[in-house]
């Protein structure tokens, strides 16, 4: 064989080899899911406003509270917004709202006296169905793990945290017994940042009802409420004021996170962010990246997917929180997907309201 011929060879099996590895890499790349860029799409602002209830029915359906008494209702996917100033409560805030439909919801007004008032007409009446002039009364956040049964947390009244759950709706509210509240530390109390701080997971063998939640301040906790109290020192940033846990979320799969940091150094990515599993004892780990600076609310939009937002933009995660991409810099208070649906929407200062969009 001359040295022509051996060439020629050569390059004809390189040639082979070439197709067919082109062809495998086709191949894999069919396989592999599309990553479509997300972006924060503004629907609203330019206010006054600073909203930090957010609660998203469905994708055309979702609420809003905030400052100067403020609802804000939408049944068109934001497009279009009905704005109501709740009357009596024109210099109140309330931080977190909870809707069961377009005529239903529950807000929350924070400090004294704190109180809960519901509507079934969508806003155009409210009535007070829980007030508390206690001394110290500071109302946080709410979660409802149906339609019924609901739970409202509020700082430490006398060294221990105010509970209160609902059976029917948010229409009677009953403060736990004595035993069941935590004790807190000094200097530990609840964010009332985004109304998303505690989980109700529901009543759990017909007699208990289940609650986590994460404190933050001088101390930073994780609590869980069952049959038993059980609480865990959180490895989050802690020691001041402005420090510690902010929101937790789970996927139903007792894995979950709790996402936080300092306030008032909103840019630092330390510490703000970590993984658990309830077992136990309750095991905790960090994420190998973390989000971009100081977030006050995270949630899950699908098992592996994630958004969290604080004042100082946006991060989503595609593997269970591992890793985060930040995707927008504008401040957010809190993000919500939708409880019948598939729709994230975000709220903030400035009357601020967002759809993550692809």
């Amino acid at each position: 064989m001359d040295f022509n011929t051996t060439c020629k060879k050569i390059i004809s099996v390189y040639v082979v080899f070439q197709k067919i590895a082109i062809m495998l890499l086709t191949m894999l790349l069919l396989t592999i899911p599309q990553i479509r860029a997300q972006m924060v799409r503004v629907l609203t602002d330019s206010n006054k406003l600073s909203l930090r209830g957010l609660s998203v029915v469905n994708n055309q359906t979702l609420w809003v509270s905030g400052t100067g008494g403020t609802v804000g209702r939408s049944i068109d996917e934001g497009k279009t917004w009905i704005w109501i100033t709740v009357p009596g409560f024109e210099k109140r805030d309330f931080r977190d709202i909870e809707a069961f439909d377009d005529q239903t919801a529950l807000i929350m007004a924070v400090a004294e006296p704190a109180a809960i008032l519901k509507t079934s007409d969508g806003g155009k009446h409210w009535r007070t169905v829980f007030l508390d002039s206690t001394k110290g009364m500071f109302l946080d956040a709410f979660d409802f793990a149906n339609e019924m049964e609901g739970t409202v947390v509020g700082d430490p009244i006398n060294g221990k945290v105010f509970l209160a759950t609902t059976r029917d709706g948010g229409e009677h509210w009953t403060l736990l017994p004595d035993e069941k509240r935590p004790v807190t530390a000094e200097g530990e109390a609840f964010f009332a940042a985004s109304g998303t701080n505690l989980v109700d997971l529901g009543i759990k063998n017909g007699i208990e009802s289940s609650l986590l939640m994460v404190s933050g301040g001088k101390k930073s906790k994780f609590w869980h409420l069952d049959s038993h109290l059980k609480s865990d020192s959180l490895p989050l940033t802690q020691g001041l004021e402005s420090t510690g846990a902010n929101s937790i979320a789970i996927n139903g799969k007792k894995e979950g996170i709790v996402i936080g940091g300092d306030f008032s150094k909103d840019s630092i990515a330390t510490n703000n962010c970590v993984l658990f599993r309830l077992s136990d004892p309750i095991t905790f780990s960090f994420p190998k990246t973390s989000p971009h600076g100081y977030r006050s609310c995270v949630t899950y939009i699908t098992d592996k997917n994630l958004i969290a937002c604080g004042t100082s933009g946006v991060d989503i995660s595609s593997d269970g929180g591992q890793h985060w991409t930040l995707i927008s810099k504008q401040g957010f208070h809190v993000c919500q997907k939708a409880k019948k649906g598939t729709a994230v929407f975000l709220a903030g200062g400035h009357g601020r309201v967002a759809v993550l969009v692809e």
